[in-house]
């Protein structure tokens, strides 16, 4: 922190050491396994951090919308996965027809009629068939994807396989059953795909907080998005420890009282995430025991009851997020430190692109 003192609060940080590792640990994992990497974007929503993982072996990006995929595309990386079933308009196809002067872009079906209006728009592009295997958000039962595969095949796009996101693996001691369920997911979407004559070369899955668990004999590739910089939430469901936490928000205590303290740093600088089975609105990494009980829009409040130590007024402390995507989104630049203290900044380029 002593690298930013001359800035003012509150500010996302990366400490580029810690960063480096967790890249280097996802890349090793990938290929120790024979996975692909395909990591999400979504989460730093940065071409230099996007570079980063491409230099170390990731295939492409996944991205979660059409202007991700262009800022990504127009920064140079030429393999996009937009990870949902896209309802197109003639504005999303002509966008989709630019980046694909520049990049490969792969796009996901789960319904009929989902496969016949992005066949109309955009014939012979290249589609995968989203299944669920547990989260009930998007996707098909998986004994039904040759059947959404077929459709999409008699329409003219080129059906290269399927994908699930297993986003109910956020929960305290489910990811390996989760990693169970993807695996069973893909393997009966897999064969239902063969029944109609369509190789599901590509198998796809995988979250930050379920991946260690991906099943090599099923899957081909995996998605991570938020092991770059992780967070409060991957550091109470077992994925990582505080010090694995690369992104913190750098932010002053303003007001003191007893064991508690408040912050400059609210929901509009860490995001509001604050699921039940958490511990608080964040953790303060050099205060591993204090809690954020509570965050209103510019302010942080902290319980130090059951922390050794505690700070002064004025000090600055940091702050990691629960869910470090939405964190991201809120500022429009990271400070980036490294192993010198020198101060490097990344524009969040990707920033509200939404649509």
């Amino acid at each position: 922190m002593a690298a930013t003192a001359g800035l003012d609060t509150p500010l996302a940080v990366v400490d580029e050491v810690v960063l480096n590792a967790n890249l280097d640990r996802m890349a090793e994992f990938a290929s120790a396994a024979g996975f692909a990497l395909r990591p999400h974007g979504k989460t730093h929503k940065s071409p230099e951090l996007a570079a980063r993982q491409i230099s170390r072996g990731a295939i492409g990006l996944t991205v979660a919308t059409v202007g991700e995929a262009e800022i990504f595309a127009a920064a140079g990386v030429s393999d996009l996965f937009i990870a949902y079933p896209l309802w197109l308009t003639e504005g999303k196809a002509r966008r989709l027809r630019a980046i694909m002067e520049h990049a490969d872009v792969l796009l996901a079906v789960d319904s009929t009629a989902g496969a016949a209006r992005l066949a109309h728009h955009l014939p012979h592009a290249r589609v995968v068939v989203e299944v669920d295997s547990g989260q009930h958000r998007t996707g098909v039962h998986p004994q039904r994807a040759g059947d959404i595969g077929h459709s999409a095949a008699a329409a003219g796009l080129q059906v290269l396989g399927i994908f699930t996101f297993p986003g109910h693996s956020y929960f305290p001691g489910r990811p390996a059953a989760v990693g169970v369920q993807e695996a069973n997911a893909l393997a009966m979407a897999a064969q239902s795909l063969r029944a109609v004559g369509i190789d599901p070369v590509i198998r796809s899955g995988g979250s930050t907080p379920s991946v260690a668990h991906a099943d090599p004999t099923v899957l081909t590739e995996i998605r991570p998005g938020v092991y770059p910089f992780n967070d409060a939430q991957q550091v109470e469901l077992g994925v990582c420890s505080l010090p694995d936490v690369a992104l913190t928000v750098v932010t002053t205590v303003v007001h003191l009282d007893g064991n508690k303290a408040v912050l400059d740093a609210g929901s509009k600088a860490v995001g509001a995430d604050h699921p039940a089975w958490t511990t608080g609105g964040g953790r303060l990494p050099e205060f591993g025991d204090a809690r954020v009980t509570s965050l209103s829009e510019h302010h942080a409040t902290v319980d130090f009851t059951d922390s050794a130590e505690r700070p002064r007024l004025g000090d600055r402390v940091r702050l990691a997020p629960n869910h470090v995507c939405t964190a991201v989104n809120l500022t429009d630049e990271l400070v980036i430190v490294d192993h010198h203290g020198t101060l490097t900044r990344w524009p969040v380029t990707a920033r509200g692109a939404n649509a």
